[in-house]
């Protein structure tokens, strides 16, 4: 999906599961963003902040790649503590 920031610069492409990521039940980047809207800061971001919101959807796609493994390796370590904990 493509995220506009203003009529002519937007973020192109952003998986929807990237876009739908909640963390704490809020959508990450959307939350982010609304926290830095023109009428609150009075200002226009600046290219370093919508800079770090292409590095925070790349973060998080790379997160949701992951997810699999992840779980996985949860798995495990919980497995080993509940068997350390019995012995």
């Amino acid at each position: 999906m493509d995220v506009y920031l203003n009529d002519r610069a937007y973020w192109s492409c952003i998986p929807v599961k990237v876009w739908e990521y909640t963390l704490g039940g809020c959508q990450a980047i959307k939350k982010w963003l609304s926290y830095r809207e023109v009428d609150l800061l009075g200002r226009s971001l600046s290219p370093d902040e919508a800079r770090h919101v292409t590095e925070v959807a790349r973060r998080i796609a790379s997160i949701l790649l992951m997810s699999g493994d992840l779980d996985r390796s949860y798995e495990a370590v919980k497995a080993s503590v509940s068997e350390s904990a019995r012995s």
